[in-house]
């Protein structure tokens, strides 16, 4: 493996993003990774369970981000554009979307989803970035269309751990990208954009809202295109494809 920063490897844990935060809040922390074979409380955007079957990927990376907060909300998007930059190096003719702001998915089907958190102490922000990755199965309770990476490499096997690599490689990459600009980011991200100029429904604070999916804003919100014709930036929700089970 190739990675910049050391990796803390567990057999069992109960959440990558929790150790993470555990190391964070001491204070006194080195950037990192956190993997883990299996993970008894995974967890999601909204406090979901995020289900951890063996042979999957489950890892944080824990950094110091001296960008600040401005870098720091960036990064959900890099982190997209690392899983699926590693997905796609595995299964290059794969139809790989991104749903904003940071599933990545496949046909509609959910290869993996992404936490980021982030906190602040004297010596500055931290930031937590969890990234699930379904490599050997689709978890059986995944509640949702899912999809693994071994199937969309036409059953190959693949060593979870070797994905682990490529995708720490593809992160650094990305996240070197974002602390530059956000421009590149955000041109990339829109090239695999799930629902760009369709019909979608978002329910930032539990209102519904529907409008043409229009572009991203230069902060990463989504823009919406209302029926009336105005324009609606959101920060925060869910997103669903108008039609889509």
């Amino acid at each position: 493996m190739n990675q910049a920063w050391p990796v803390h490897r567990y057999d069992t844990i109960d959440s990558t993003n929790t150790e993470a935060r555990r190391r964070a809040q001491t204070g006194s922390f080195e950037n990192c990774w956190i993997l883990a074979d299996e993970q008894t409380a995974g967890r999601g955007r909204l406090q979901r369970n995020w289900a951890s079957p063996k042979g999957n990927i489950f890892t944080t990376a824990l950094f110091r981000e001296p960008g600040g907060i401005q870098v720091a909300g960036r990064i959900p998007f890099a982190a997209a554009l690392a899983v699926s930059d590693t997905a796609l190096e595995y299964a290059p003719g794969a139809d790989v979307r991104l749903k904003w702001p940071n599933d990545v998915r496949v046909n509609k089907a959910k290869l993996s989803g992404i936490l980021i958190e982030t906190g602040q102490d004297a010596q500055g922000l931290w930031v937590v970035a969890g990234m699930g990755m379904n490599v050997a199965q689709v978890p059986p309770e995944a509640g949702q269309s899912a999809t693994c990476l071994i199937d969309l490499a036409g059953g190959q096997v693949l060593d979870h751990i070797d994905v682990f690599g490529s995708l720490t490689r593809h992160f650094m990459t990305r996240l070197s990208q974002a602390r530059e600009s956000f421009g590149p980011v955000r041109t990339d991200w829109l090239k695999r954009a799930e629902g760009l100029g369709s019909m979608v429904r978002v329910s930032p604070g539990g209102v519904a809202i529907e409008g043409i999916f229009e572009d991203m804003a230069p902060d990463g919100g989504l823009i919406l295109r209302l029926p009336d014709g105005s324009r609606q930036t959101i920060r925060a929700g869910d997103v669903h494809l108008i039609g889509e089970v």
